[in-house]
């Protein structure tokens, strides 16, 4: 995170060909200034409502900050959106901080809090998800320093279970099933005492368990604690660059509730970065899934999954190391997903203010392109430090749009005088299906204009009435539900692609679906991604004005490929491993 002066950012017709490149003119229309918003847009409903309030969703995350700047203050919140009891809809899990350094004698960190979903219908009989914390009762006891959650299955006993990353020891916390969870991190050996950012769920080895791979930042510690200044010279944040960056873990799951380290022998410890952010999905099409790792001020990895048990890094060679002109950035949150309706995965990064974002788009043969400003997502992200992302089809066309929460990690100049001086508002950008994106941002609603500290993102449909809601954690702040409000206009799919018995989320799965007119659209079933936190693994497809589809196709983590007979569009619907047509297996 490079600490940078921006200023006249979005003056209309301002070049920064020194700090971007121009696009060729063989591409898109270039990335100019977002217009005046016109009055119609004004005029027309919000794309979400901020519902925390009337929700009860009650999280309050405490960064810790008094006044020491130590590191781990201005990097977190993430969380979770996740069905922990089975009753069909998402609760959601707050990962809180605290004081960095609790004295001795003074009282412990507050703890991590559960909320769960009270689904039911408001006075006009629309569903509404309300929240109770559950907390105490469901046994929590998470007190570290805390910055994201991964959630997944691990044991396969059809319950969700948690991992909990910190500044300090992480935490595994098995759900019984019973509205409980256990501490069995020293059981299962997965505790990591460094810093740990972003954690992922998956099944490397397609052997049926889920590992875990857990990114790391640097190697801070508060006696080493070093002082940095802002620009005019007040305490401020240090940059990454300034500590030791340190190697991230792969834990290969035994499949008896016990995980082994086996990042050296996969070659995960070949390469260290400042890890933040972590997708994983099947980048190269060959039925195994790889790993990529958003690094803060260093190039960016890519894992490819050799299918032995090891993994080769691929980044400079495929095009995702660096941007266009070569150079790392300050990459934090990490999406994958197919962007262009090309049956492949696409990868998009938020960075820090004077950065763009960037779009890469897989080519195919494990090749990407920087395509960020032939899509028109380069200038508008110039002024703003992004962290929790998403793709989703907010308004179920078919097309994923992004989202991104902002907050700043340095303080900004003219805002000294405030005690936490980084808010920044969020941004979001329709896909027009045209191999660009349109700024939203002012047409999404009042609760896009609210600045906040923005961190972690988890996008789950929580109402479950067939749109991509958001819930955003915030640091120093409280955790926000934004309700769609559009998505539910049109066509939409729900489908929950589970495995095992008992049945439990395959992630990783990936599916494709074909529409009446032939069009055919492909999603996987995943938790991770974002920034720190886990999003809803059941798959949302947005059919647009399409009323039905015609035919389904899943391919499985272990590289099965089923057909499905067509399932009622507008609902939900579980699709079980085996239940299908066998078509063949991936190699």
């Amino acid at each position: 995170m490079r600490r940078r002066k921006i200023t006249g950012i979005l003056v209309a017709g301002l070049t920064l060909s020194a700090w971007v490149g121009c696009e060729p003119s063989t591409t898109a229309p270039a990335d100019t200034a977002t217009p005046a918003v016109t009055t119609r847009e004004d005029a027309a409903p919000a794309l979400f409502v901020d519902r925390t309030d009337d929700s009860g969703l009650d999280c309050h995350h405490d960064a810790g900050a008094r006044g020491d700047f130590y590191f781990p203050e201005i990097m977190a919140p993430g969380g979770a959106v996740f069905d922990y009891d089975g009753d069909g809809d998402l609760d959601v899990y707050c990962v809180q901080s605290g004081p960095v350094v609790v004295a001795p004698g003074a009282a412990p960190r507050p703890s991590d809090r559960l909320l769960r979903n009270e689904l039911g219908p408001d006075a006009a009989g629309v569903p509404r998800a309300r929240f109770t914390d559950v907390t105490a009762e469901a046994g929590i006891d998470a007190r570290g320093y805390g910055m994201g959650a991964a959630a997944g299955d691990y044991d396969g006993d059809g319950h969700v279970d948690l991992y909990v990353t910190n500044f300090g020891p992480n935490q595994l916390l098995r759900n019984r099933g019973d509205g409980r969870f256990d501490d069995v991190t020293r059981r299962a050996d997965v505790d990591d005492p460094r810093w740990s950012t972003s954690a992922a769920f998956l099944d490397f080895d397609r052997d049926g368990h889920l590992d875990l791979f857990v990114t790391s930042y640097v190697d801070f510690r508060v006696e080493a604690n070093r002082p940095c200044k802002a620009g005019t010279g007040r305490p401020d944040y240090c940059a990454p660059s300034v500590y030791r960056a340190e190697p991230d873990r792969l834990f290969h799951n035994r499949g008896d509730g016990t995980f082994e380290d086996v990042s050296g022998a996969a070659g995960i410890l070949a390469r260290y970065g400042n890890g933040l952010g972590v997708v994983s999905a099947d980048f190269d099409g060959d039925g195994w899934v790889d790993l990529f790792v958003a690094n803060d001020q260093e190039p960016n990895f890519l894992w490819i999954n050799r299918r032995d048990g090891t993994f080769e890094e691929v980044a400079l060679m495929a095009g995702t190391a660096v941007n266009s002109e070569g150079r790392a950035e300050s990459s934090m949150g990490v999406d994958a997903a197919d962007v262009d309706n090309d049956g492949d995965e696409d990868l998009f990064m938020t960075h820090l203010g004077g950065e763009t974002n960037t779009l890469y788009l897989n080519l195919g043969a494990l090749l990407f392109e920087d395509r960020t400003f032939a899509t028109r997502l380069g200038m508008v992200s110039l002024p703003f430090t992004g962290f929790g992302t998403a793709f989703l089809d907010f308004d179920n066309d078919g097309w994923l749009d992004l989202f991104a929460a902002n907050g700043a990690v340095h303080t900004v100049e003219d805002r000294d005088g405030e005690a936490f001086p980084f808010a920044e508002t969020d941004q979001l950008w329709r896909n027009r299906g045209d191999a660009t994106f349109e700024d939203v941002t002012q047409r999404a609603g009042p609760a896009f204009q609210v600045a906040a500290v923005g961190r972690g993102v988890s996008v789950g449909d929580l109402d479950n009435d067939g749109d991509a809601d958001l819930v955003r954690f915030d640091s120093n702040g409280p955790a926000r539900l934004l309700d769609n409000q559009v998505g539910s206009n049109q066509g939409w799919l729900g489908l929950r692609l589970v495995t095992g018995s008992p049945p439990h989320d395959a992630l990783g799965a990936r599916v494709r679906v074909t529409l009446p007119d032939g069009t055919v659209r492909s999603r996987r079933a995943r938790a991770d991604a974002s920034y720190l936190s886990a999003n809803d693994p059941r798959v949302l497809l947005g059919l647009g004005g399409a009323g039905r589809v015609t035919g389904i196709e899943v391919r499985w983590p272990d590289g099965a490929v089923e057909r499905f007979s067509p399932v009622p569009a507008g609902a939900y619907s579980t699709l079980v491993q085996g239940r299908g047509t066998l078509q063949g297996v991936a190699p």
